[in-house]
């Protein structure tokens, strides 16, 4: 017996650690779509935003944010605690968590501690992605980092800990079960308050309520991130099954993945044929965020439904996505990749979708989960937001937005020979 829970304790480690590397592997793929949806001159800021928010996530969610999430004993289920650094039994490589709470020792799978926080920690990362994209092309680069300290070391943790640290909103019964609301509303919801603050970039909104499109730069880097981000969903979702050492979750990790794959399908084609209905082209931008708006709408729970039902989930979702983004630019809120409505506006309906599937799930629960993380991400990421306008300024000069982000935050730009040489 003991043979076959080291046997089972590898198995489920292995599984996390690789899953949350698949996890990481997003940041790639958010990484290259922002920097193909940008344009050319603020490539390398946004590339360097990218890079620096997974560090500064790594940091904040060692040094305070893990164990606020996870306390070993909070306050009460709204407030967790301030705990600092991972303690002493963290560190201990053999320490187990136990997935199910009974005696039977066939029914307790158990894996690394450690390998927990590493899949915990790709999380926040990609939270603070979201916001990345939202903001580009005309915010501070130091501003943006230095929300993301405050994000990724507090507001994120302290908002997951009511669903997945056992906080009130997991003992009221709403469901989350990959992060359709913890990780992809939560982001959403804090770039909404800072794009707010930081109004809309030069020339996109002209008068009589004119749009002016501003396409990106590089449509096949789009491309390939949002098939990164694709792939690495398997492991954002799948992963979150947490376990696959017995026949039972093996059998579930599958529907996982196959209803994830699904849910994207969906929402590509009804991405593409809902653009075209509405602009008489095949969008492939819109196509992108179709993709993207199944993947976030099928996260909150993908283990539930058939792959019919999860397809059709994909469906609506891509197209809420398209008349999402439409809506956003009538109403002038500037999103240069769409992050609000792939990450909120599916989000929302993902979370609602989960009481076609799920017996545990109401829509009054759903709804009070919904409202709870939007209003609590949204205003604290106001008030930190208009805390840094204060302090230092959150956007940058019209003249360093109308050279390009690249050259006065960067000093390096990612396409010199299509620039002016002559800056500088």
């Amino acid at each position: 017996m003991d043979k076959i829970i080291e046997l089972s304790y590898a198995l489920d480690t292995f599984y996390l650690l690789m899953s949350g590397a698949f996890v990481m592997w997003m940041a790639a793929g958010f990484a290259m779509l922002e920097a193909g949806l940008v344009r050319a001159k603020n490539t390398t800021e946004i590339l360097t935003k990218n890079v620096a928010l997974y560090a500064i996530a790594c940091i904040m969610y060692m040094l305070c944010g893990y164990n606020m999430m996870y306390p070993a004993e909070a306050v009460n289920s709204i407030w967790p605690g301030i705990n600092f650094l991972l303690s002493g039994t963290d560190n201990v490589a053999a320490d187990v968590i136990s997935v199910n709470s009974d005696a039977d020792p066939d029914n307790n799978s158990v894996y690394s501690k450690m390998a927990d926080f590493f899949f915990q920690v790709v999380f926040v990362a990609t939270a603070m992605s979201i916001v990345s994209g939202a903001v580009a092309e005309r915010m501070k680069l130091w501003s943006f980092l230095v929300f993301a300290v405050v994000m990724t070391g507090f507001i994120y943790p302290i908002q997951g800990f009511w669903k997945w640290g056992g906080g009130f909103l997991d003992v009221l019964g709403f469901y989350d079960f990959a992060g359709s609301g913890v990780v992809h509303l939560c982001g959403a919801s804090a770039a909404l308050a800072g794009v707010i603050l930081l109004g809309a970039r030069k020339g996109k909104y002209g008068e009589n309520g004119s749009i002016h499109p501003i396409p990106g730069c590089n449509m096949p880097i789009a491309t390939l991130g949002t098939l990164i981000l694709w792939m690495g969903w398997f492991g954002f979702n799948g992963g979150s099954e947490l376990i696959i050492s017995n026949i039972s979750e093996a059998n579930t990790v599958a529907k996982v993945f196959v209803n994830t794959n699904a849910a994207a399908a969906g929402g590509v084609v009804a991405a593409l044929l809902t653009a075209h209905s509405l602009f008489g082209k095949a969008d492939l931008s819109m196509t992108l965020n179709g993709a993207l708006a199944g993947l976030v709408a099928i996260t909150a729970d993908p283990a539930s439904p058939g792959p019919l039902l999860a397809t059709v989930i994909g469906v609506i979702a891509g197209i809420l996505v398209v008349f999402a983004i439409v809506g956003m630019d009538k109403i002038r809120i500037d999103d240069p990749v769409g992050a609000i409505s792939v990450h909120g506006v599916t989000g929302i309906w993902g979370l609602l979708a989960v009481c076609f599937s799920n017996a545990e799930a109401t829509f009054m629960r759903q709804l009070i989960g919904i409202v709870t993380i939007f209003g609590f991400v949204f205003i604290t990421s106001l008030l930190t937001w208009y805390a840094i306008k204060l302090l230092m300024g959150i956007r940058v000069t019209e003249e360093e937005e109308y050279n390009g982000v690249d050259y006065s935050e960067c000093g390096i730009e990612a396409y010199p020979e299509f620039t002016d040489s002559s800056k500088g």
